[in-house]
């Protein structure tokens, strides 16, 4: 499928205000699952210098000076992306590790382990019992809980059973409050998503990028809409030997589907965010900021 994308965020100020440096990950890579044929920036007001680098995980980052003063600040991002289907995972995934608990190789353990610890403090466990009771449904005839079935069942738990609650508040709620509470914004989905992963051993990231729904395409009228549709949209992949990284979306129970739109994969939801910058006055001047994302089928 190819789709076309466009995400605003406009910010507005009571009088005018040096802007600082802003940081933008709104660039998706070219990669085997997705092509990406065109990519705009355009900043209003035009910017003294935009430097695009690549961060740890090599994102593409745009870091933008800028050297005037400003009542309101938009950023627009115009996409053109083409998304390949993927191959179904099950037959990928080699016969020790198709059950938990499963090993990593010793060379894969050398990249994965700072995505396998958990990175939320968990004193009660919480998130551990959780997990044990899909380990415990998700046995098969022969007492194995199967590994991408049980992942599956947390995802559909999750969308089943949760309430999706937008936020546009800057931050990811703790994975714990997200359980306690069954509810959150798709990033806190994905973040309980990812630290459930992890108590079962297996490494697990972030990612941060977009939704196609076609409940919303004017190419696909009378379908119900997706939740966390017509926003920046957030996911969790998990790695499985043979397989790779693959895709979880609990907030609509996809899995490795291409209707999913990558743009950041990350550690933690705080190094993912699609603009953050600063500026020079008080609490007051800040209004208020605008996001609009349109993603389309071409």
């Amino acid at each position: 499928m190819r789709f076309r994308l466009r995400h605003v965020t406009t910010y507005r100020y009571a009088r005018p205000v040096k802007l600082g440096r802003h940081r933008l990950m709104l660039r998706p890579r070219d990669s085997h699952e997705m092509k990406l044929h065109a990519a705009t920036l355009t900043i209003t007001p035009a910017p003294s210098q935009v430097v695009w680098q690549y961060d740890v995980f090599s994102n593409s980052v745009a870091m933008v000076e800028f050297a005037t003063e400003a009542l309101e600040l938009t950023i627009e991002s115009s996409l053109d992306v083409e998304r390949f289907p993927f191959a179904a995972i099950e037959y990928m995934v080699p016969d020790h590790a198709r059950s938990l608990p499963l090993a990593y190789s010793a060379d894969e353990i050398r990249d994965l382990a700072g995505l396998q610890e958990r990175h939320v403090s968990d004193p009660d466990h919480a998130v551990d019992t959780w997990a044990k009771e899909f380990l415990a449904s998700g046995r098969n005839g022969n007492g194995e809980a199967e590994t991408i079935g049980v992942l599956n069942a947390i995802s559909n738990a999750m969308h089943d059973a949760f309430c999706y609650v937008p936020r546009d508040a800057y931050g990811t709620q703790s994975p714990i409050d997200t359980l306690v509470r069954r509810s959150g914004t798709c990033r806190d989905y994905a973040y309980l998503m990812m630290e459930t992963a992890r108590s079962l051993g297996l490494a697990a990231r972030f990612v941060s990028g977009y939704l196609y729904d076609a409940g919303r395409d004017a190419g696909g009228s009378g379908q119900v809409p997706n939740a966390a549709a017509g926003a920046t949209h957030a996911w969790a992949q998990v790695y499985l030997p043979g397989a790779g990284w693959t895709h979880f979306d609990p907030t609509n129970d996809l899995v490795a589907d291409a209707a999913l739109i990558p743009v950041a994969v990350v550690r933690e939801p705080g190094q993912a965010s699609p603009v953050a910058g600063v500026f020079n006055g008080t609490t007051s001047d800040f209004l208020g900021m605008e996001v609009a994302v349109d993603v389309t089928s071409l």
